[in-house]
């Protein structure tokens, strides 16, 4: 523990410095609008039980979201559901996955992701791991994490997931490139997560590809919350043109060669328009020398931000600051941000199952707090696909465990995150 305790020092001795170290830019006034995201889902719908870790057919978690109504899906089994390379798509609206009610070791989805294309949608507690399903490099297959796309995506909730291993991105929000806000997602909040280690040179047809958020052209109110992300190459996010959210209270850790990013010209016709505010960035073995938190073009709120290290500004001088926050999502204070402390609690509540990690996330944390990790080719490299026996509440607890090879980390080192960090402060 002593390693870890001197590497918090170091963070929180780094960051103090660099709090000041913002690149003078253009100004604008700017009024805030506020937006408002329905996060009901399908809570106020009927009980609809998964019973069993199936791919498909009837007690399927794949069953379950076909199924039509307002509805709540909970289960009553836990464990790994392989979907064989094809992934889960919603597309009906009004439900709810509540991945907190599955007993230990909760529910993992291995080798695809989830697809949302309608509205009123809210998922929580799951871990979602694609991972190359066994592929060679370059050879097609590229699945993302979560894909929330189209005009009828609005109202999403993603809430303490772990999203890992992802060919493509690991969270993409989009929809046609060419259509206007109208024609893609919007109103999404991404929160309480773990993104992290998407893959770098895997089975994606265009080569390296470890990317961590994309927010696409003209996708609108998008708010990332509280979100650990570690070891994406790039999109730490990235919001495209046209774009506009909020990215407050995340950890950044190991980005490559973007931490937060936006449109790459100074040209385009409309710059994403964000407030950013609250977020720590920690430069690992991945980072490029002289990364800046925020880099590109873009119209910018940038309050209370912390990048460890001297040398290492906040922005790279390209944005527009703003004098004002110019979104804000109801309910969520943006002004109100201690980072260093919001830290600990961010790094304790991040994934899906906080109360009982499974081995990934427990991993992913610790090597934070040891200043470890890196960006990986393949699942493999760390451990490979998650194994678990099957769990049912009315059985006994059964065992689990990782793939060849999978480290073992110190889960009371987690439980000790909170005091480490308070003690430090």
């Amino acid at each position: 523990m002593f390693k870890y305790t001197l590497y918090i020092v170091a963070l929180v001795a780094g960051v103090v410095v660099s709090l000041a170290a913002c690149s003078k830019r253009a100004t604008q006034q700017v009024e805030t609008e506020f937006y408002e995201i329905n996060e009901r889902g399908g809570d106020d719908g009927s009980l609809l039980r998964v019973v069993n870790l199936n791919n498909q057919g009837v007690g399927s978690l794949r069953w379950a979201l076909t199924q039509t109504g307002a509805r709540k899906i909970v289960f009553d089994v836990g464990g790994v559901i392989d979907l064989e390379e094809k992934s889960l798509k919603i597309r009906e609206p009004h439900v709810t996955i509540a991945g907190e009610t599955a007993p230990s070791p909760g529910i993992t989805l291995i080798k695809g992701g989830l697809r949302i294309e309608t509205h009123n949608v809210k998922v929580s507690h799951l871990m979602i791991r694609p991972g190359d399903a066994g592929h060679s490099k370059g050879q097609g297959w590229k699945p993302d994490g979560i894909t929330i796309y189209g005009s009828k995506a609005r109202h999403v909730v993603i809430d303490h997931c772990s999203v890992t291993w992802a060919v493509d991105e690991n969270i993409a929000v989009s929809g046609p490139a060419d259509k206007g806000a109208e024609a893609t997602a919007g109103k999404v909040l991404i929160r309480n997560s773990i993104i992290a280690e998407a893959l770098s040179n895997a089975s994606h047809p265009e080569g390296e590809h470890s990317k961590g958020i994309l927010i696409h052209n003209n996708v609108q109110h998008v708010s990332l919350v509280n979100n650990l992300l570690a070891h994406n190459k790039r999109r730490n996010p990235y919001f495209k043109a046209g774009t506009t959210g909020i990215v407050t209270g995340n950890i950044i850790y190991n980005p490559g060669k973007r931490a937060i990013h936006m449109s790459s010209s100074s040209a385009d016709a409309s710059l994403p328009i964000l407030s950013i505010t609250g977020n720590m960035f920690i430069p690992a073995a991945n980072t490029s020398p002289n990364l800046s938190l925020i880099s590109n073009y873009g119209k910018i709120y940038s309050s209370g931000n912390l990048v460890q290290g001297e040398s290492r500004p906040i922005t790279d001088g390209k944005s527009i600051s703003l004098t004002a926050p110019p979104l804000q999502q109801v309910g969520i204070n943006l002004t109100d941000t201690d980072t260093q402390n919001d830290f600990c609690q961010t790094l304790s509540n991040a994934g899906a199952r906080p109360w009982d990690p499974d081995p990934i996330d427990i991993r992913i944390k610790t090597q934070l707090l040891a200043g470890e990790g890196r960006i990986i080719d393949s699942q493999s490299e760390v451990g490979g696909y998650p194994i678990h026996n099957v769990n049912n509440k009315e059985t006994a607890e059964a065992g689990s465990t990782q793939g060849d090879g999978m480290l073992q980390f110190d889960t009371e080192l987690l439980r000790e995150i909170p005091n480490l960090c308070s003690g430090m402060m």
